[in-house]
Formats: C-alpha cells, structure tokens, sequence
C-alpha cells in the first residue's frame, strides 16, 4: 500500500480516478443520436476513430486514381430529388481500403481501353436523412436508422465508360433508377447490357466489394459496422487531407 498524501495515492484510488477520466473521455465521442446511433461530426474525433489504422483513413479518390472520371450527381441537382444534397466538389472520398481496391478495379480495366466514372462516393450521414424523408424505401435509400455504406465511407455508384470517348458504357438504365430494370436480377435486357453490368461485377465482387441486388451501380465492402458513421463535410475533409 502506498501512504494516502497530497502526492501519493492508494493503487484502488488511483485506478477509479482512471477509469473516471477514461469514461468522460469515452462518452464525449459516443454521444448518440435519436436513433441510437453514433456519428461522428468533429474532425478530432474523427481522427482519434482512426488512429493507427490506415485502411480506417478517408483518402482522396482523385489523389489515388488520377484518371478516374467523376459526375457527382448529389453535389448538383442533376439527382433523383432535384436538389443539392453537399456542395460542389471535384472529387470524392473512401476509405483506405475502399479506394485502393477500386484503384486495382480500375487498373485491370485501363487494360481494356475502359474506365470507371463516379456517381458518389462518401457521402455525410446529413444528407441520407434527406433523401430517407423522400424515397422511405430501403430498397433505394438507406434508412436512417441503420446509416449507408456512404456514411461510413465503404460504398461507391459508378459505372464504365470507354476512356477515349468518356462514354458511358449501356447499363440498361441511367444512375439512380428505381425500378426492377436495375437489379441484378432483372434479364430481359440486350446481351450487350448484362454483359457491361457482369464486367462491372464481376471486377468490383473480384477486389472485396459486395453488390446490392437493386441498383447495378452500387457496390461497398462487406462488415460495414467496422466502419464508424461519419457527417463531415466536404470543405473540412478537402482542408484535411491535403
């Protein structure tokens, strides 16, 4: 035992003053929101969330690929709900390990003459609980409740184009098309176009990443609860990562 005095302290004290800090510490990054979930919003948190691991790391796709092409539909109003759903930005963002898979995707099809071009990538947690108050369908939304792949940083829309011309490869439907001609399962579509969309899949499913079975474009990696929820905006992540 060590004497109880203004610089010493018993070791049963000195640990419950630990844990007393260790769990004010905790509970300022776990705040949850009214669905129960945590998202981060502070950059310092954020960073912490990721510290010494860098496939966790958010990285600039343009930085990484330098010649995939980008339409990034929600930061115009060029998108299924007419609106602007994050700022203007000429590029986007994945995870570490999101991003270096879909580098590889997009080496192995340079060979070919082709390409991939981005619809979205990550998208903040603000901008899911819009586009949930205007669909209410989690076949094509991400309910809020349970956040999208695009919050977390792990999910990409995109598609082929040719890299001479930029044209988009026939994928049967535009981005963003709710209806059964998108899934994957739908096969009355020309031979042209279930061959494009088995290209894209069979690439995307080759290098980790997992297809969701109504909409031929999107595609994450699997587990994505490893992957904390995020709400950062573009302006504070563009400042970060530079």
């Amino acid at each position: 035992m060590y004497k109880l005095t203004n610089r010493f302290y018993t070791k049963p004290l000195c640990l419950l003053l630990f844990l007393n800090i260790a769990v004010a510490a905790t509970a300022q990054d776990t705040i949850l929101n009214k669905y129960g979930l945590w998202v981060i919003s502070e950059l310092a948190v954020y960073k912490k969330s990721i510290s010494g691991n860098d496939g966790m790391a958010l990285v600039d796709i343009k930085k990484m690929i330098p010649n995939i092409e980008m339409s990034l539909r929600y930061a115009t109003a060029n998108n299924f709900t007419h609106k602007k759903l994050y700022p203007k930005t000429n590029t986007t963002y994945l995870r570490n390990k999101a991003a270096t898979a879909l580098a590889a995707v997009q080496k192995e099809l340079n060979t070919q003459g082709l390409g991939l071009k981005i619809f979205d990538a990550y998208r903040p947690y603000a901008a899911t609980e819009l586009m949930w108050e205007l669909v209410k369908d989690d076949r094509y939304a991400a309910d809020p409740k349970k956040g999208s792949g695009h919050n977390r940083g792990i999910a990409v829309d995109l598609t082929i184009i040719h890299l001479k011309t930029k044209k988009e490869l026939d994928m049967g439907t535009g981005f963003d098309n709710f209806s059964d001609t998108a899934h994957h399962d739908f096969m009355n579509l020309s031979k042209e176009v279930l061959q494009n969309r088995m290209l894209l899949k069979t690439l995307m499913e080759k290098n980790g990443f997992k297809a969701l079975d109504t909409e031929w474009w999107h595609y994450a990696l699997p587990n994505g609860k490893e992957y904390a929820l995020l709400n950062i905006g573009f302006k504070a992540l563009k400042k970060t990562l530079q």
